[in-house]
């Protein structure tokens, strides 16, 4: 049998991202962009269905009555519905642990950014303000170091355990958090309202369901020492952006790291735009996990994933 698949975001992918085709007969097809609006058609006559980010609900679902598995191109499944899927008897993969040394280093690469002020430094000197003061340094921004500050991790998995490593590299005090609202924890975890108190960074690595949804908002910045980041490279709808926005304006923490927004790419009228040219922000367009080798493993994974399931040996099952 002629396996049908649809990549439904092929542009995803970074440019010159090679992506093999699978071992088994296939019709591939692939679409650079999709519309919510256009999955339903898309997706009618395929067997497979490959995304990255869009979204594929029931109703698409049912437009497709040979579907046999959606395909995921990342870790997160947030975007597929996964109650319906497995109604109708669809699999549903995803790939993992490709991005365990870019994401830990993207990680770094914010912290590192907000703790010795890079971008309010750049802006001064862009800006003639070390010139005009006439001395070889230049104090405008407060530099603080990492050794000996606390980092609070949320999620252990192999991306949280990989930040850990690069911290401890560092010489900083790890910590992983329990779940929020989990007063005992296991003796290895802190509790969730501790971490947030005692970091001094806290970086999150945590999947996004009903449960995690704005697990950080306006209590617990407040909760944050004043001095302490925040960085996001997970799923943007961890962080409820509006309180993030006003927490940063009020000065309640000191800088947040964000790779990853609630919706991506940001409207203009979104409150992370108001934080923009901010030296206390920092925005990445959802690269974190896009270094070269992590590309790589990705889509040699998604592949494998197809193999493995057309061969009636599924792997990275979510549903």
């Amino acid at each position: 049998m002629t396996q049908k698949i649809v990549f439904l975001d092929r542009s995803s992918l970074a440019p010159g991202t090679e992506l093999r085709r699978p071992d088994f007969a296939h019709d591939w097809t692939d679409h650079e962009v999709t519309a919510p609006d256009q999955v339903a058609a898309r997706i009618a006559g395929a067997t497979i269905v490959v995304s990255n980010k869009v979204p594929v609900g029931g109703a698409e679902m049912d437009a497709a009555p040979g579907l046999k598995l959606i395909a995921v191109c990342a870790t997160g499944t947030d975007i597929i519905d996964l109650v319906d899927a497995q109604a109708r008897g669809i699999a549903v993969c995803n790939v993992r642990g490709y991005a365990a040394t870019s994401v830990p280093e993207h990680v770094f690469g914010l912290i590192l950014g907000l703790r010795r002020q890079i971008l309010g430094y750049m802006a001064d000197v862009k800006g003639g303000k070390w010139q005009a003061a006439g001395t070889y340094t230049f104090f405008t921004h407060e530099l603080r170091d990492l050794h000996g500050s606390r980092l609070g991790v949320v999620g252990r998995g192999s991306l949280g355990q990989g930040v850990a490593r690069i911290a401890r590299g560092f010489g900083m005090d790890v910590v992983f958090a329990g779940r929020k609202g989990d007063a005992a924890p296991p003796p290895d975890l802190v509790p969730f309202d501790e971490m947030v108190e005692t970091a001094d960074a806290i970086t999150l690595h945590c999947p996004l369901t009903p449960e995690t949804r704005n697990m950080f908002a306006a209590a617990e910045f407040r909760r944050m020492k004043s001095s302490a980041l925040i960085v996001n490279t997970a799923r943007g709808g961890l962080i409820e952006e509006t309180d993030l926005t006003r927490a940063l304006i009020d000065g309640e923490i000191a800088g947040a790291g964000i790779d990853v927004v609630s919706s991506e790419p940001p409207p203009a009228d979104h409150p992370f735009m108001d934080l923009l040219g901010r030296p206390d922000f920092i925005l990445t367009p959802h690269t974190a996990w896009a270094g070269h080798t992590a590309r790589k493993a990705m889509v040699d994974q998604l592949i494998d994933n197809l193999d493995a399931f057309v061969a009636g040996r599924p792997r990275n099952l979510v549903v």
